[in-house]
């Protein structure tokens, strides 16, 4: 089976905007791929919807048991300084090695920016979707720059 590490603002965005971030989180829970996490990406979903989102104690600590459940969660002892402009970026990266998972899904530019690590792709979540074969791919027109190159730093 598939197996991935979804940055934490991909759960965000699912949660907060639906679309294909929650398109990429019904597939989690349908274990259409095997979600991979740790407990620092955990524990970081979880203080950003406390703090930033104003989410209930109930509601972050029902999700994240939700996440557990379906999630391969791993303790990563790798600890890599591949991304110096956002040092939490490489808790992703070495969940997604120590993990022996086949991408990163991310709309974080730094992560995006590298294009893969360790030989493991990173992609936006319509990129993946659209390799999945869960959304149809989108033709861009010729000159066009694709949905999931990274804007200008």
């Amino acid at each position: 089976m598939i197996r991935v590490v979804a940055d934490t603002n991909i759960i965000i965005s699912a949660l907060q905007f639906g679309g294909l971030p929650g398109k990429f989180l019904d597939l989690v829970y349908q274990r259409s791929f095997t979600l991979v996490t740790s407990p620092v990406l955990l524990d970081e979903l979880d203080g950003k919807l406390r703090r930033k989102f104003h989410t209930s104690d109930d509601a972050a600590t029902a999700l994240r048991q939700k996440l557990e459940a379906v999630a391969t969660v791993i303790a990563p002892t790798l600890v890599l300084q591949v991304v110096p402009d956002d040092p939490d970026d490489n808790r992703v990266l070495e969940c997604a090695v120590e993990g022996n998972t086949h991408y990163i899904v991310s709309g974080d530019r730094h992560l995006l920016r590298l294009g893969s690590h360790a030989n493991i792709p990173i992609f936006t979540v319509r990129r993946f979707l659209e390799n999945l074969g869960a959304v149809p791919a989108l033709n861009p027109a010729p000159g066009s720059t694709p949905p999931d190159t990274p804007g200008p730093a």
